[in-house]
């Protein structure tokens, strides 16, 4: 097999593993800055009393709350991941044909074979996650295993193998930890929200200081909440972005890669096309089960059903797509076939 390194990608992986790493050090510091510059004026009306001094965070200890936390997901972002599309691990006793599958394109691309899990979805689908090759799981959906013929299927699986090869798979697993931060700090504010209009909703009647007391309170996580929401979406959005326009060239290097190691382009894009014409009769409710958050990582895009062609929520004006459209993969695909003949 020839397999040819792409310095393109692995330029872009160098550049989004050091945004990994800043950009979540920078998301604490926004906090501190916003502490600062609105936070102590907040406290001090809100006491009465003045207050001079300002939070300082040591570099050191932002850089440890951030390794902790990356470690957290180097330990448990897989099973996250698997649980949230109702995958598991399956061993070579209950999917005796896959693993056989898995087995052979793995030697042929040189790589370990990685853990096998198959997703109760009816989606055709597969993504492929693990921060280490040694540990990726490769992800099939029920849906694809019945819908993809013997060559669609190994086309399919070398594709997911030429992740690991390339070992995208490990920036993009690791990649995930600012967004579901920022996810996880801004669903937090949003309950603080919640629950401060819950107070007024059930608010009857107190004394003059009560109210007073009350008024503060009200405002002060208010104007919390609302700055801490609006930071958690800044840095989400910067994350989301990089994550997508990753995932977009990383796509075309996997099925170059799925067509050096199966040496048949025509077979991805034939699964290509079979995902796409069967995803298009699937319901949203079941497009949004399999999602997960996962949406870059599977081998086809499902937003594009979700969302329609219009994609008005998730506009390409604004965000880049999770994939190059299917249309435009099948072409390069097909070059790649004419060039070896």
């Amino acid at each position: 097999m020839k397999w040819d390194t792409d310095s393109g990608l692995t330029v872009r992986m160098g550049v989004a593993l050091a945004l990994v790493l800043t950009l979540p050090v920078a998301f604490i510091y926004a906090f501190v800055f916003a502490i600062n510059a609105v936070g102590l004026d907040l406290l001090s009306w809100a006491t009465g009393k003045p207050y001079n001094g300002e939070v300082y965070v040591r570099p050191w200890l932002a850089v440890g709350v951030v390794l902790v936390g990356l470690a957290v997901q180097y330990r448990y972002g897989d099973s996250v991941a698997l649980r949230s599309v109702s995958a598991r691990r399956v061993d070579a006793d209950e999917r005796p044909d896959l693993h056989r599958r898995v087995q052979r394109l793995a030697q042929i691309a040189e790589v370990e074979p990685p853990r096998v899990a198959v997703s109760r979805s009816d989606v055709p689908n597969a993504f492929t996650v693990g921060v280490r090759p040694s540990t990726a799981t490769v992800v099939v959906t029920e849906g694809a295993l019945e819908a993809l013929d013997d060559a669609e299927l190994d086309a399919v699986l070398a594709h997911e193998l030429a992740h690991v090869k390339n070992r995208d798979v490990s920036v993009m697993s690791l990649a995930y930890f600012l967004p579901s931060l920022t996810y996880l700090v801004a669903i937090g504010a949003f309950y603080v929200l919640k629950g401060v209009f819950h107070v007024l909703g059930s608010f009857r009647h107190t004394d003059g200081d009560g109210a007073k007391g009350l008024f503060v309170a009200i405002v002060v996580l208010v104007v919390s909440a609302i700055v801490t929401m609006a930071i958690s979406a800044l840095f989400w959005l910067a994350s989301f972005t990089l994550f997508r326009t990753l995932s977009q060239y990383r796509e075309y290097a996997a099925d170059r890669g799925a067509a050096a190691i199966t040496g048949d382009p025509a077979a991805l894009a034939s699964a290509l096309r079979t995902v796409d014409e069967e995803m298009s009769d699937v319901a949203d409710r079941d497009l949004r089960e399999v999602d997960g958050g996962l949406e870059a990582l599977y081998v086809a895009p499902i937003d594009d059903y979700q969302f329609g062609e219009d994609r008005e929520l998730i506009s390409n004006d604004i965000f880049p797509a999770t994939h190059p459209s299917t249309g435009e993969r099948i072409d390069h695909l097909q070059s790649i076939s004419r060039d070896s003949l």
